[in-house]
């Protein structure tokens, strides 16, 4: 009996090529628009759950409809008020929250957010025990994770989002893909709108593909100040290509 040759052939996967001028573009622009937010905040989530704590603080404070600049400030002045992750938060009373985020600049949200950080707190001790790193420690589908952090009190596809963005590598689950809005902002940035291609261009330009969707979270963030097409121009322009 003959062999049966099959007439399906094996198409290589195709590899995606990054000139000169598109590598100098991501570099620049991680440069000048700054990438992960946690490292801003000297908050290391490589480094264990312990940090995942503080930076799932930080990213509650992002949710907000606020500028960049408004939520790391209010972050950097709950830690030196000994506020550092959720659970402490879920120790301060109503009043001291809403002092603490009227002083970084949360002038039009701290009575919302104070409820907010309360009920995240006291929902996190109730279901994980006080750590929101369980979480991430337990479920290893992308899908179930994001669906246990949007049930979470005030947790929506924005704060999901901004807060698995930096989990990357770190979380099994966390391997988010581009949305519509992070498509956009990548566009406006002259980088590929496909995560395989980012993350080809990420390595090309030896980067951290956090640090590099950072410079798109950086435009999707101040979308909320109505400018972000504006700055993407002029931070992609900065390269001189």
């Amino acid at each position: 009996m003959s062999a049966v040759v099959s007439s399906r052939v094996a198409v290589p996967r195709e590899k995606h090529v990054h000139g000169i001028s598109e590598i100098c573009r991501a570099r620049q622009l991680v440069g000048t628009l700054g990438g992960r937010f946690s490292l801003e905040l000297g908050i290391d989530v490589d480094q264990g759950a312990q940090e995942i704590e503080r930076w799932a603080l930080a990213a509650t404070l992002f949710g907000n409809r606020i500028s960049t600049s408004a939520a790391l400030q209010t972050y950097r002045v709950l830690v030196q008020a000994g506020v550092r992750t959720i659970a402490d938060a879920g120790g301060c009373n109503r009043g001291d929250l809403v002092a603490l985020l009227d002083a970084g600049g949360y002038a039009r949200y701290d009575e919302r957010t104070a409820s907010r950080l309360l009920a995240l707190a006291a929902a996190i001790a109730e279901r994980y025990g006080g750590r929101l790193a369980v979480i991430g420690e337990e479920l290893g589908d992308a899908e179930e994770l994001r669906a246990a952090l949007a049930a979470l009190p005030g947790w929506g596809p924005v704060t999901v989002r901004a807060f698995l963005r930096e989990l990357r590598g770190v979380w099994r689950g966390a391997d988010i893909v581009l949305d519509q809005r992070a498509g956009v902002a990548a566009h406006h940035l002259q980088l590929p709108p496909e995560l395989d291609s980012l993350s080809s261009l990420a390595a090309a330009a030896h980067l951290d593909l956090r640090d590099l969707d950072g410079a798109g979270a950086e435009i999707d963030a101040d979308d909320a100040e109505g400018h972000s097409a504006t700055r993407a121009r002029a931070a992609a322009g900065s390269t001189g290509s």
